[in-house]
């Protein structure tokens, strides 16, 4: 087995259930095309654009795979090889809407994963004779509840991380640049286990107070509160995601009492998160208690995301989102202030809801750290 992926087990468990959340939502089959539903599906990775690859799940009977001849070995070594599932493959020329809908009666009622494109989508519905549905509601009930084998996945990733972000006190300084930084940053990602940076943001002084600010060639100056946000995956796939803010030297007495009063709010969040409970709830906690104190209008994004082989997914933690929390759902708890022209913060750990209230997969402090 490729330490690239889990057990065959527990892809054949996760297809199975694919097609039963297929039947009870009245479809024939599922056509999922490459991308983080394959992976989760399949363990594979295979990509391609303009040559059709897609696994179909029928609602009863055996799962199968077209794809072009090309991408075959790299599907065989993940788990549809193991598997067994059949695979249908073609070369330039042949007809591979047909390949992929054999077996489907004509006007079935299909459903297409997101990542199918345009240039696939509208071929498979000449060749059904009806348009397919997304099959994102089907999905995300399965990606969205995370098994055991995706929570170690989690917080091995959420180990790294924290890894990183105790080696970041000795990257900042005064004189140094963001990129600096995060060049420095990045290179500990990997040898901390990650395959790759997927992000990294270091906004020091006035970038801070921008949430989606990367970083610059700004001079990190002395006083400076800097947000580093950092993640990337780790074997099989699943990402880390924490953000913890520093500051240059001895901090403003303003700016150390309004982070310790994000700490609560981070933590008021964390608190509140059980099953049972929606997703806007845990939203609200983090918002109370900015808004008593006065820090409503600093906090200008949601408090979290679903996190698993996408860095964003479902559950979002949103005022609005009814959804209810459940045994298992992994998301991110990051409640942040922001101070256009002058500073921010935020601090952000992954959770994983248990039976009675949730585990953080990240352990580094969280107040104002001072470099």
């Amino acid at each position: 087995m490729s330490e690239s992926r889990f057990p065959s087990s527990v892809y054949a468990d996760r297809l199975s259930r694919a097609a039963t959340h297929a039947r009870d939502a009245g479809l024939d089959a599922l056509v999922i095309g490459p991308g983080p539903d394959l992976d989760y599906l399949t363990g594979s990775r295979a990509s391609t654009f303009e040559r059709l690859l897609a696994l179909v799940v029928p609602s009863s009977g055996d799962p199968w795979v077209v794809v072009p001849r090309l991408e075959l070995a790299a599907l065989r070594a993940s788990a549809v090889g193991d598997l067994g599932i059949a695979t249908r493959d073609w070369v330039d020329g042949d007809d591979p809407y047909g390949l992929a809908l054999q077996g489907v009666s004509p006007r079935s009622a299909l459903a297409v994963s997101d990542a199918v494109p345009a240039l696939h989508l509208l071929p498979l519905a000449d060749r059904n004779e009806t348009v397919p549905v997304l099959a994102t509601d089907v999905l995300r009930h399965l990606r969205m509840t995370k098994d055991d084998a995706e929570i170690d996945a989690l917080r091995r990733a959420g180990a790294a991380i924290d890894r990183v972000h105790a080696q970041v006190s000795g990257f900042l300084a005064a004189g140094r640049t963001e990129r600096e930084v995060a060049a420095d940053i990045t290179a500990a990602i990997v040898a901390e286990g990650h395959s790759h940076a997927e992000f990294v943001i270091v906004g020091s002084g006035p970038n801070g107070a921008d949430p989606h600010h990367e970083v610059s060639d700004r001079v990190i100056e002395a006083g400076d509160v800097v947000v580093v946000d950092i993640g990337g995956p780790v074997a099989p796939g699943y990402f880390s995601d924490s953000t913890r803010t520093y500051v240059v030297g001895t901090p403003r007495d303003d700016v150390a009492e309004r982070c310790a009063i994000l700490e609560r709010a981070q933590q008021a969040a964390v608190d509140v998160v059980r099953p049972g409970i929606e997703a806007q709830a845990v939203d609200a906690a983090a918002r109370s208690v900015l808004a008593e104190a006065g820090l409503a209008d600093a906090f200008i994004h949601r408090t979290g995301h679903g996190i698993g082989l996408s860095v964003h997914e479902e559950p979002y933690i949103v005022a609005g989102n009814s959804t209810v929390l459940t045994e298992g759902m992994a998301f991110s708890i990051e409640p942040g202030i922001y101070f256009s022209g002058e500073w921010g913060a935020r601090i952000e750990d992954i959770v994983v809801v248990t039976a009675d209230g949730c585990e953080a997969v990240n352990a580094r402090p969280h107040g104002l750290t001072a470099v």
